[in-house]
């Protein structure tokens, strides 16, 4: 077990030093590749309105004219001690973990990343509870009912879930729930209540985005459940396990559940790490300040360093998910200690 959990962690470490060359040749690789100039990228920090003397210069102190190797090394050597961004003008410092610095806003991105992630963690893991309790468990019902009102029933409603848009359920749920008409019961979009503020507004601001969202992934965990839970209790050791005389709901939980659950932590894992990243569908439709809306408002102003630092914040958060999950694995199937 302990050799399994170092060989995990030392996969997620290659792993995210691979994010973090895939991050850096996104966004300084590719332009060049696609034609950019030094000058033009540099432009994107000092204003593309710069002149061309400004842009040349500020491409010289930027570093965008050595060797690729360089400015990698250079950009890991900010992530880990932080950098500074002499760029004309004057010389921006950008403490560690430096994953980026607006020039627009003339701050540092992490700070930002930081201050939103409250936002986004919230909506993450209210609507991870509703759709795993509501998505797992009509799974196991509709399973254990195949074929009855309630198996045709719910997998429609999943098929619903799966196939509309989130921006058009999130929309619809503000109409109907939240503006001005006999059904108003939701706070509209745009508020948000830390939770050591208060715990109950907190709740409140966020109960419809919990539940929008929740409705998309619960569609896909049911469907899920179901296939695999009808997979498991056909297995030679669930009718060993009746025979021995085991009651129905142990049958169900402990051996039926339990065996189907690998899929479910895999997809979960990488469901999970993705909306740490940034819900940015849900969090655009009720205009909640987390990753998602920041991002958006990052490309809508051009700000390069701000997506950038998006962009490696999710990554890292996919990868620690998947390492998470690995080691569950451990947990829930006795085969992976064993292997």
């Amino acid at each position: 077990m302990v050799t399994y959990i170092i060989r995990r962690l030392i996969g997620a470490v290659i792993m995210l030093l691979i994010v973090s060359m895939a991050t850096f040749a996104i966004f300084f690789l590719v332009p060049q590749i696609a034609g950019a100039t030094p000058e033009g990228m540099a432009s994107r920090y000092v204003g593309r309105t710069a002149s061309a003397e400004t842009a040349k210069l500020a491409a010289e102190r930027l570093g965008f004219n050595d060797p690729l190797i360089v400015q990698y090394g250079r950009f890991v050597k900010g992530v880990v001690a932080g950098a500074e961004y002499d760029y004309g003008p004057g010389v921006e410092k950008c403490p560690a973990p430096c994953l980026g610095y607006s020039f627009i806003t003339r701050q540092p991105v992490f700070p930002d990343l930081m201050n939103r992630l409250p936002v986004t963690f919230s909506l993450a893991i209210g609507a991870a509870v509703i759709w795993l309790l509501a998505g797992v468990g009509i799974g196991v019902l509709s399973a254990l009912r195949r074929g009855s009102f309630f198996d045709r029933a719910a997998m429609t409603v999943a098929l619903a879930g799966v196939s509309l848009p989130i921006f058009f359920t999130g929309l619809v749920s503000l109409l109907v729930f939240a503006y001005g008409n006999p059904f108003s019961w939701a706070a509209q979009g745009g508020h948000y209540t830390t939770f050591l503020d208060s715990p109950v507004q907190w709740a409140y601001n966020l109960i419809l985005p919990w539940v929008t969202l929740a409705f998309l992934f619960a569609a896909t965990y049911a469907r899920l459940t179901r296939a695999g839970m009808l997979e498991t209790m056909n297995e030679d050791y669930i009718r060993t396990a009746r025979a021995k005389g085991l009651g129905e709901r142990k049958v169900i939980v402990k051996h039926g559940l339990r065996g189907a659950l690998t899929p479910i932590i895999t997809v979960f894992g990488l469901d999970f790490g993705l909306l740490i990243g940034g819900a940015v569908l849900t969090e655009s439709a009720y205009s909640l300040p987390g990753l998602g809306k920041y991002a958006v408002d990052a490309i809508t102003n051009q700000d390069l360093p701000k997506v950038m630092g998006v962009t490696l914040l999710a990554a890292v958060f996919v990868v620690i998910a998947n390492l998470i999950v690995d080691l569950l694995y451990a947990v829930v199937d006795p085969r992976v200690r064993l292997a």
